[in-house]
């Protein structure tokens, strides 16, 4: 339990860190904002055209007799608007990140300097970091889609796809989110997708209990655009300590702090 704790305290001290720089707080909620019109654009025409769209893929169910049509359809469109927002959680990030590149890179830089020690810089062309980011971001969606499909059709037993599933799902959720923000710090520091997917797996409560108590603020409309700049901030801390655990101060008001772990050294970046 301690990891999981001193995982949601690094989320609490990012969120101070741009409590106490104001000026980087307002420059990084400018990238959520333009993404968050997007997706409420997106998700209010899912809630709009879900039944239509299961009332399409479940001709089958024409001929049913009440109440059974309904409370299969009435089911499956919950499930479709639930999985679509399970996607929009995880593509938030993701999209949000490539939008505000620059925004975060630069404050990733800002935290790394005001902790002390070297700042690293990835030395890439603009365009290339944004290629990288693209490219990383659509294979970790693949792994999301994936788990998604799974989750999506387990949600169909009986008791275990209304209980243990969802819980499953925000565990997916927050350990990729925490990927997608610790990402910002890892990539300056020349982590290529697979060294940074190794190092995360090595403090897998420590990445839950920063991803998914953020997975759950992002539910709530408008959080996620306000805790996404102290996200990045607190997910710099992370990847600080993680590259450096014997230099890991205590992350905050967790109960206990990580333990440290053998991290991978960083790789070259690959095209």
């Amino acid at each position: 339990m301690s990891d999981l704790g001193a995982g949601f305290g690094y989320l609490m001290k990012g969120q101070r860190w741009v409590a106490q720089h104001g000026r980087w707080f307002g420059f990084g909620l400018l990238p959520g904002l333009v993404t968050l019109v997007v997706y409420a654009g997106a998700l209010i025409g899912l809630g709009y055209g879900a039944d239509d769209f299961v009332g399409w893929a479940t001709p089958f169910a024409d001929d049913w007799s009440s109440p059974w049509q309904g409370i299969l359809r009435t089911g499956l469109t919950a499930l479709v608007f639930v999985f679509g927002l399970f996607l929009a959680v995880i593509t938030f990030t993701a999209v949000t990140l490539l939008v505000g590149q620059p925004f975060y890179e630069s404050l990733s830089e800002e935290v790394d300097r005001s902790e002390g020690g070297d700042v690293p810089e990835s030395g890439l062309p603009l365009w290339r970091e944004l290629w990288i980011s693209a490219r990383d971001s659509l294979r970790i969606l693949l792994r999301v889609a994936l788990y998604g499909i799974i989750l999506f059709a387990c949600g169909f037993i009986p008791v275990i796809g209304q209980t243990v599933v969802p819980a499953i799902g925000f565990c997916v959720s927050g350990y990729f989110l925490a990927e997608e923000l610790t990402a910002v710090a890892l990539q300056r520091r020349g982590m290529i997708l697979k060294d940074r997917l190794v190092l995360l797996r090595g403090r897998r409560m420590l990445v839950l209990g920063f991803g998914v108590p953020l997975t759950l603020a992002f539910l709530v409309p408008f959080v996620a655009v306000f805790l996404m700049p102290g996200a990045v901030a607190g997910a710099t801390l992370l990847a600080r300590d993680l590259v450096d655990p014997d230099a890991a101060p205590d992350p905050g008001p967790g109960p206990g702090t990580a333990d440290s772990g053998d991290a991978p050294a960083p790789r070259a970046w690959s095209a």
